[in-house]
């Protein structure tokens, strides 16, 4: 199972990485994977600003839809727009290409309250 131990995790299953004040977040493969084919990605919270843990979007798979939660309180300030016309690159490149939104970290420090690698290796029995 692909765990970057560069990355911190959530029990929910979504991955974070922070440049200065800037996260990308997506799901990781052992979400997508459990998920199955992603046919559709919604993000309807662009340009507004959620607390740690609310829903930010959600993601569709054939067979269920997920909600998405929010690692850090932030300000949403892009999503990934090829997601729209290509939303298994979710499943193909959890960590890459199907990253989903961008957000303005309202306190930098939350970061270190996220899971590790192996902490998050643990909570998924890898």
């Amino acid at each position: 199972m692909n765990i970057p131990t560069n990355l911190k995790y959530t029990k929910d299953h979504e991955w974070i990485s922070l440049e200065g004040d800037v996260a990308t977040v997506g799901i990781t493969h052992f979400a997508q994977k459990e998920l199955g084919d992603i046919v559709y990605v919604e993000v309807e919270t662009l340009d507004q600003t959620l607390e740690k843990d609310e829903v930010f979007g959600t993601v569709e798979a054939v067979k269920t839809v997920s909600d998405l939660f929010l690692p850090l309180a932030g300000e949403i300030i892009e999503f990934n727009d090829a997601l729209e016309s290509t939303p298994e690159a979710v499943n193909s490149d959890p960590y890459g290409a199907g990253w989903m939104i961008k957000i303005k970290v309202s306190d930098v420090a939350d970061y270190d309250s996220l899971l590790t690698s192996e902490a998050y290796k643990e909570l998924i029995g890898a």
